[in-house]
Order: structure tokens, then sequence, then C-alpha cells
């Protein structure tokens, strides 16, 4: 009998962790690999809002269809009554502002992990934070 493979955990990326690789920032490499493994990444309709209404107030409009388009490779999850549910009992229980409450629900829905570089995040399990970081010139 063959030895089962573990199966990879889902990589549900936020909106901080988008914009870092998306304007090639300090952290962007270490966000890449979450982003690029299109087979195992997750993307709550929260965060399509967050990134494209950040891009827009950038004035980068231009790269939203592509952006919104590497989106769409992945496992798109809508903001539905139970993930409502699941995201007011997370962030009640630790802390975290609306949109973190879904991105962490979203994140336990589908057994996987968050990569985000937002401190809020930082304690939490399931988690791979990257604090903000300077890029260098």
């Amino acid at each position: 009998m063959a030895a089962s493979k573990a199966k990879a955990a889902a990589n549900v990326v936020d909106s901080s962790a988008w914009l870092e690789y998306l304007a090639n920032g300090a952290n962007a490499d270490e966000f890449a690999p979450a982003i690029e493994a299109l087979d195992r990444l997750v993307v709550p309709t929260l965060v399509i809002t967050e990134v494209l209404r950040r891009l827009d107030v950038q004035g980068r409009r231009d790269v939203v269809p592509e952006v919104l388009a590497h989106m769409r490779q992945g496992q798109i999850i809508v903001f539905d009554d139970q993930l409502a549910v699941d995201a007011a009992v997370v962030g009640r229980r630790h802390g975290l502002a609306l949109a973190d409450s879904v991105v962490y629900a979203t994140a336990l829905a589908v057994e996987g992990v968050v990569w985000t570089q937002d401190e809020d995040f930082s304690s939490l399990a399931h988690v791979e934070y990257r604090a903000h970081a300077q890029k260098r010139r």
C-alpha cells in the first residue's frame, strides 16, 4: 500500500499580503509562494473588494484585470450566512476587526493558513505572519 500524502494547506492570503506582493514590497518574496500556488490559493470575496479598492485608490486601475484574473484562478469563497456566523464568533474570541474576522474564519473553514503582514494576526494559530518591513533601496 502506498503511503498517503498529507494534504497541503490552503493559502488564504489577506489583502495586506496581496498588496505587498503586487507592489513588489520588502515582503513580496515571502508571499509569492502562497499567491502563486494556484491549486492551494483561497480568495475570500472580501479580500477581492479590499485589494481592488486599494489599487483604485493608488491609481493602479490598469492592473486590476490581471489581478482579478489571477485571484479567480484560486478557490473563491463567498461571504455567506455560515461564514458570517463563524466570523462573528472568531472575531469576538480573538478581538479581530470585521475584515480580519472574515479572513480568519475563511482559513479555519477550509483548514488553511492565513498569509499576512497584519500584526493583528501575529499571535493566532494557522497564520504565517511577516512583519511589515521597509524595502531596502
